[in-house]
């Protein structure tokens, strides 16, 4: 019975020195406190060893920790990438139709279209491909272009408008 009586204080004493042995760092009293020579040198010489004896644990623990975090952001910088090889491939895909769309008129047709009459080309142009109408178009001077378009169905005008407007932005279409 007394010895659990000295037992329970003894360890409470521990509990604490251990706490402030985390708290500080590594604690192990410093001379300010063995000064003091308020702790008996058996208890500070117990404190000195839990805190070796505990160390490389909290060190392992530390590392674990420092390991998990680094695995984290690995895996979110890796799904960074496949979002950004997702954009990549989008982005050449519409570079890729853009430049098919331009390169579909060859200059020979467009010249041809170029000497029409507006009324003449527009009403051609209405009946073609819409793509390949907006390359030609495209390719002319904006004044010709205008009088085409001006001479053509709203709604088909609009189209190509539409679809010429879609390939001439500069910027990613994301």
């Amino acid at each position: 019975m007394r010895t659990a009586k000295r037992a329970l204080p003894r360890a409470l004493a521990l509990g604490l020195l251990a706490a402030l042995c985390f708290g500080a760092g590594v604690f192990a009293i410093s001379d300010s406190f063995a000064q003091a020579r308020k702790v008996p040198s058996r208890l500070t010489d117990e404190v000195r060893e839990f805190c070796a004896n505990i160390i490389d644990a909290a060190r392992d623990r530390r590392y674990a920790v420092q390991a998990q975090e680094l695995e984290k952001l690995r895996s979110e910088i890796d799904e960074r990438i496949v979002a950004l090889e997702a954009k990549r491939t989008e982005y050449e895909a519409w570079l890729k139709k853009r430049d098919e769309v331009i390169n579909s008129a060859e200059d020979s047709i467009v010249s041809i279209y170029a000497r029409m009459r507006p009324d003449a080309a527009a009403a051609r142009l209405e009946k073609m491909d819409a793509m390949l109408a907006a390359a030609i178009i495209l390719k002319l001077k904006g004044r010709q272009a205008g009088g085409i378009l001006n001479e053509m169905d709203v709604k088909a005008a609009a189209k190509l408008t539409g679809i010429i407007a879609d390939v001439a932005k500069a910027e990613d279409p994301t």
